[in-house]
């Protein structure tokens, strides 16, 4: 069995800043829930892809919380790190801070985990390398994730149990 060379958390960390503007806005002067999912989704491919050293993706997001808005004029900045690396998947965390440069502050509005599939050029699911943690807060967010995958592939099979069952029951009429 051949090991595979690891990669460390920060060989993946990720810090990604944008000004919100008017047309990211709803009509209250916020930025809209699904840019502030977009840009999770990227900050988070793009260190996955780091992590990989491939193409990758998404498969899931965990629960996302809009806790503080941000607002037209503030900075939206995010940060994501690969959590855990499994066979072919990869958790990455990403947390969103709002930064007003007027007012000298930054404050965390939102956090999410991402799970990530490296594939091939044929978008078939391929290994990808061990992660190495070296802190005390990346080993226990790579302790966290084992749980937290489990609680992810449970929720998503009764999902999909779910839906399937209702859609044949659909057909089947």
């Amino acid at each position: 069995m051949i090991k595979r060379k690891g990669r460390s958390v920060d060989e993946s960390r990720v810090e990604m800043v944008e000004v919100v503007l008017p047309n990211d806005a709803n009509p209250l002067g916020n930025i809209l829930g699904g840019k502030v999912m977009h840009l999770i989704d990227i900050a988070g491919a793009i260190a996955a892809h780091r992590h990989s050293r491939g193409h990758v993706v998404t498969v899931s997001v965990d629960n996302l919380d809009f806790v503080h808005p941000i607002r037209v004029g503030q900075i939206i900045l995010l940060q994501a790190r690969v959590t855990r690396a499994f066979h072919t998947s990869m958790e990455v965390e990403v947390r969103v801070y709002l930064e007003d440069y007027v007012k000298d502050v930054r404050q965390q509005t939102s956090s999410a985990f991402v799970t990530y599939v490296a594939v091939d050029e044929s978008g078939r699911p391929r290994p990808v390398p061990p992660l190495t943690v070296r802190t005390a807060e990346e080993k226990r967010l790579y302790r966290e994730a084992l749980e937290r995958r489990r609680r992810r592939l449970a929720l998503a099979a009764q999902m999909h149990q779910r839906y399937f069952e209702g859609k044949r029951r659909q057909v089947g009429t």
